[in-house]
């Protein structure tokens, strides 16, 4: 089956060539991408967002090229996109490493953010949080003091520390969704 056969048949719905698109390029995709990925969760990621990305990006194929071109310059970007979400994570976390525990669940795999940016927003929402929040996050995940340190700072149970601190991520995390 030709390249315009096989997208007028998936873009028609229709099963058994979509998985005969899956059967021709994934295994292609796949060793393609464990050459320049470590990892063979991250491997299977890629391939995954490539898979998908192509699918969302089927109807503007004008056939300029052959599908595998297409698909594996798909596939190049969404490598690219993978170093580049790695360098921004080490970038901010490297500098606050404490807050990657908040944050790593939150973040989709296609945000594509500037370490600037990412900072800023930081910067933001600890400053749009109550100064208690903010200054019990700062002295946890800043300034790096335990949950009992932080207790004997703030003359408070331990109890009381824990539970602030519980509440404190909470708020931080809703606003950082939230903007």
């Amino acid at each position: 089956m030709d390249d315009k056969e096989l997208i007028r048949q998936i873009l028609a719905r229709d099963r058994r060539s979509l998985l005969a698109f899956y059967r021709r390029f994934a295994p292609k995709l796949s060793r393609f991408i464990r050459t320049k990925v470590g990892s063979p969760a991250d491997a299977e990621e890629i391939l995954q967002d490539t898979l998908y990305a192509f699918l969302e990006a089927i109807r503007d194929f004008e056939g300029k090229s052959n599908i595998q071109t297409f698909l594996f310059a798909i596939c190049q970007h969404k490598i690219v996109d993978f170093y580049r979400r790695k360098k921004l994570r080490h970038a901010v976390f490297s500098q606050m490493p404490q807050l990657e525990a908040l944050i790593s669940p939150r973040m989709s795999p296609e945000d594509e953010l500037d370490g600037v940016l990412i900072r800023e927003k930081i910067q933001s929402v600890l400053g749009r949080l109550l100064p208690r929040y903010r200054q019990i996050l700062t002295l946890k995940y800043i300034e790096g003091h335990s949950v009992g340190e932080i207790a004997d700072k703030l003359t408070l149970t331990f109890k009381s520390a824990e539970s602030q601190l519980f509440r404190a991520r909470k708020a931080f995390v809703e606003l950082f969704i939230s903007i």
